[in-house]
């Protein structure tokens, strides 16, 4: 079922379509699909959402470009071929004038071939594998920090505390595989031991296996490009074997900056290390407020994905203010030349549409609370390592 999302100035008003709609001259239409069901359903929740409320204030701001901002989406169930039909049905059928691409590296590889096709500029989203920006497109521009580089911050952490040897592990989804490449080149680069490599289907639930080996490794530091299911997996198996699985310092993306990891495990998640992306402490303008009023709507704290919905969003109104035009062309220019702080940070791309000016913050579980710990000048707490 098709929706389509009217912003009034108090809140959003859902109306729920079930037939074309047609184009009204005094409206902006944005497209997006994103999982509202399957494996990434609840990443695919919190970052609608993000998008719904960058659509309810911009058009109590009074519209953009003298026209209020319409949103029509689609549940893609978590499938890169079902997200792909369904945007180029935004582009052929539903007319849409402006695109925001859907959750996840493997999602964004197929949707964002569909907008190539169409030579229809697209703002990625959760979308971070490398693979993405080397098609030769010019009509995806990412937001994220790219893979390769999400785990140097951990690395330079681990490696101020001592550490010289590493174990990775990693799944074979198109945004870990990258993530585990950057580490791999980043070790080496830097000198350090990397002892244990293992690669893991993205659909593995059984890592208890997994878990007797890294028991037996002797690296100092176990780095996991993850997602959530895995990365919840994964330290449960740890947990379940005791403290003989436990590192100096683990660091996982994706799973410990989320509010469900410490639901999950409790006392067991202290110490543990994720990268994110953003937190409502880091000090940038608005998070604060955002926090605040998400939660007002939703009841609970946002994520991170809520964030970079809002933010693609900001990015895309930027650059069709400045484009002053919905037209194709020049709203691609300017995302093109665009550098913009969001909520979600600093957005600048190279010619490839690559993400340069965003960067990761590192967390650690401490008390039941995720603490920034990385880098200086955003940290709340100095990084807890075991040797120390």
């Amino acid at each position: 079922m098709k929706q389509t999302i009217y912003a009034f100035t108090i809140w959003l008003l859902f109306v729920p379509l079930l037939g074309g709609v047609g184009h009204a001259a005094d409206t902006i239409r944005v497209g997006t699909t994103q999982p509202l069901t399957g494996k990434f359903k609840d990443f695919g929740e919190e970052q609608l959402r993000g998008i719904q409320m960058w659509v309810h204030d911009i058009n109590a701001r009074g519209s953009l470009l003298g026209k209020d901002v319409e949103l029509v989406y689609y549940d893609d169930y978590s499938e890169a071929s079902r997200s792909a039909m369904l945007y180029r049905q935004l582009i052929e059928k539903d007319k849409v004038d402006l695109l925001i691409g859907p959750y996840s590296s493997d999602i964004t590889l197929e949707a964002s071939s569909i907008a190539e096709q169409h030579n229809f500029p697209m703002v990625a989203s959760a979308a971070s594998a490398e693979k993405i920006w080397q098609r030769g497109y010019k009509n995806i521009f990412g937001t994220d920090v790219p893979a390769a580089n999400y785990m140097t911050l951990a690395i330079d952490a681990a490696q101020q505390n001592g550490a010289k040897t590493f174990d990775l592990i990693s799944s074979d989804g198109a945004f870990s595989i990258e993530v585990a490449i950057g580490v791999r080149e980043e070790l080496a680069r830097r000198g350090l031991t990397l002892l244990m490599d293992e690669v893991y289907r993205l659909d593995q639930t059984d890592f208890s296996a997994l878990a007797k080996k890294l028991t037996k490794s002797k690296g100092d530091v176990l780095l996991g490009a993850t997602y959530l299911h895995d990365s919840l997996a994964i330290s449960k198996a740890l947990r379940e074997i005791g403290h003989k699985g436990r590192k100096d310092m683990v660091a996982l993306t994706v799973g410990p900056a989320l509010r469900e990891f410490g639901d999950e495990f409790g006392p067991a998640a202290e110490g543990i290390v994720g990268v994110v992306q953003w937190l409502r402490s880091v000090k940038k303008p608005g998070s604060q407020d955002f926090a605040y009023r998400y939660r007002l709507k939703y009841g609970y704290n946002p994520g991170v994905h809520a964030v970079i919905g809002y933010s693609a969003g900001q990015v895309l109104e930027a650059a069709v203010r400045l484009a002053e035009s919905t037209d194709k062309d020049a709203v691609r220019e300017q995302l093109g030349k665009l550098e913009f702080h969001s909520l979600f940070g600093t957005y600048k791309v190279d010619k490839t549409g690559r993400q340069v000016g965003k960067r990761n913050y590192l967390l650690q579980w401490q008390n039941d609370r995720r603490r920034l710990v990385a880098p200086p000048d955003v940290a709340e707490r100095k990084l807890i390592y075991p040797r120390n």
